[in-house]
């Protein structure tokens, strides 16, 4: 297991930063590493995947690919994980040449089993809150309790313990964190996530 992915599982929360601009990006994700979060996805913006890289004891995540193209790029910046929004079987590829994980999203229990035959260590579920929630994770995992599922997509703190005590292994969070927040502010937010994980 990749010291990414054991991040993931030890701390529970899985950092998501939307911003193309790399100072900004930068910014969010010191505050995201100070409150402590340490794997972090950068949408496929190169600039800010490079720079965000250079913070010690961070894991970048590459979010948004598609293609194996962009998968390559995202690793030459520095990405320690590759994390696609959808089923795309054509990453497993590239993980592999690469030995970076890969991260698929699902929907369906089809597709989460689909990723979870392909080696996929850890499956996001997107997007939940329009899936049903921590109920939608209890019912996914009743037959398939062996699934690694992190639910994503407007998650909010007080979601955090209802979709961990439905068997989820992990929450990913975003604009909760950090959006219309100063530096100290997200530092707060992020440690609150965290506590409310652990």
């Amino acid at each position: 297991m990749s010291e990414a992915i054991r991040e993931i599982f030890k701390t529970k929360i899985y950092g998501i930063i939307r911003e193309d601009n790399p100072e900004k990006a930068y910014e969010i994700a010191n505050a995201y590493a100070q409150g402590g979060i340490k794997v972090i996805e950068i949408n496929s913006e190169i600039e800010a995947i490079k720079k965000v890289s250079q913070i010690k004891g961070v894991y970048v995540a590459q979010g948004g690919v598609i293609t194996s193209e962009q998968a390559h790029s995202g690793i030459e910046a520095g990405a320690k994980l590759i994390v696609s929004p959808i089923l795309q079987m054509g990453l497993t590829k590239v993980s592999s040449s690469s030995k970076i994980p890969l991260i698929l999203s699902a929907t369906t229990p089809n597709e989460a089993y689909s990723a979870w035959k392909v080696r996929v260590p850890v499956i996001k579920i997107f997007p939940i809150k329009d899936l049903g929630g921590d109920t939608y994770i209890e019912d996914l995992l009743r037959p398939m309790k062996f699934l690694n599922v992190m639910p994503c997509g407007s998650v909010k703190t007080q979601h955090i313990k209802p979709l961990l005590n439905a068997g989820a292994c992990a929450v990913g969070m975003g604009r909760e964190l950090y959006l219309n927040k100063n530096y100290e502010q997200i530092v707060d937010s992020v440690k609150e996530a965290v506590k409310e994980a652990n």
